[in-house]
């Protein structure tokens, strides 16, 4: 019997309720696969322009010998910094390798005609290419540019450094061996030393034996004795010359009194230019008189020209006339 505050069993669901279709199932399955291609596309794109493949890009080839560890998509650094990315390798007609790299024009100014390119593999971890530019004033390197990448191997420069070790050790050995020329030269020393240390000293060493050595040393004395005789002489000349009774002060006197007579001979010649200055003004009264005495003269001559004419009028005239007959016209 059933309990009353129990409520009804639900009755199980049908099959047609279980299977029904969903409304434009076909439309939202386009569309989810419309967003799923979009987000793959705009991932891709968006990696794509992440690496710079948007970007305007100039073009730089190296060329090496071979491209070992070179691998497509690798960067290009300067001074630690991503400036590029390799695009393609390829084989040279001339048989060395052909890198192809992809510079972005806003890391293309680091580039320079006298940049160097390297291709660097250590001995731990792969290839990088890198490049340096030590004048920055230089002009920019040209689109589609060709230069050679240099190779930088560190092991393949071990073999050679234990070379030169190698001969670098055998050098030493016979630098310091017994009968080497070093040898023989620090015995030379030494017995330099020892004659330097000897009683003549440098003097012996230079002159080549005692007996010179000496001479020089008694040359010495005597230059030293002449030298002091020469001072004695000069201290002599200098009391002479400039002590109490010595020749200076006898000159000074005589400058004073000189001195003294220049001072009189200057008030003599103003007394002179005095005189010269009267016997200019002498002179101007004379340059007067004499031009009146001119003036004078000429009035005298003037008077005399009148008598002369006066005279000979009268001598013309009868009967003074040597010839006393009147002629008629």
């Amino acid at each position: 019997m059933q309990d009353p505050a129990m409520p009804p069993p639900v009755p199980p669901p049908v099959a047609e309720d279980i299977l029904r279709p969903v409304a434009h199932l076909e439309l939202k399955a386009i569309a989810l696969m419309v967003f799923t291609l979009a987000l793959i596309v705009g991932s891709a794109l968006y990696l794509l322009y992440a690496r710079g493949a948007f970007e305007p890009t100039q073009t730089l080839v190296l060329t090496a010998d071979d491209s070992e560890g070179v691998v497509v998509g690798m960067d290009m650094t300067f001074s630690g910094f991503p400036i590029g990315r390799v695009r393609r390798i390829e084989l040279a007609p001339e048989g060395n390798a052909r890198i192809v790299i992809d510079v972005p024009r806003k890391d293309a100014h680091w580039l320079r005609v006298s940049s160097v390119f390297t291709l660097v593999r250590g001995m731990v971890g792969g290839t990088n290419i890198r490049a340096y530019s030590g004048m920055l004033q230089d002009d920019p390197l040209p689109d589609g540019a060709v230069r050679p990448a240099l190779r930088g191997d560190a092991t393949a420069e071990i073999p050679q450094l234990m070379a030169s070790a190698r001969d670098l050790l055998a050098n030493l050995n016979a630098l310091t061996a017994q009968d080497s020329a070093l040898g023989a030269s620090m015995a030379n020393v030494q017995a330099l030393t020892e004659r330097l240390n000897g009683p003549g000293g440098a003097l012996q060493l230079l002159m080549g034996n005692e007996q010179d050595a000496r001479k020089i040393v008694a040359t010495l004395d005597r230059t030293n004795a002449l030298l002091a005789r020469i001072d004695s002489m000069a201290a002599k000349a200098d009391a002479q010359v400039f002590g109490p009774g010595g020749v200076m002060p006898e000159v000074q006197a005589t400058v004073v009194q000189l001195g003294g007579l220049l001072a009189d001979t200057r008030a003599s010649l103003k007394k002179v230019d005095a005189v010269l200055a009267e016997v200019q003004a002498v002179g101007a009264n004379v340059r007067e008189g004499t031009a009146d005495l001119g003036a004078l003269r000429a009035e005298v001559e003037s008077n005399l020209r009148k008598i002369d004419s006066l005279v000979n009028e009268i001598n013309r005239k009868w009967p003074f006339a040597r010839e006393t007959e009147i002629k008629l016209p």
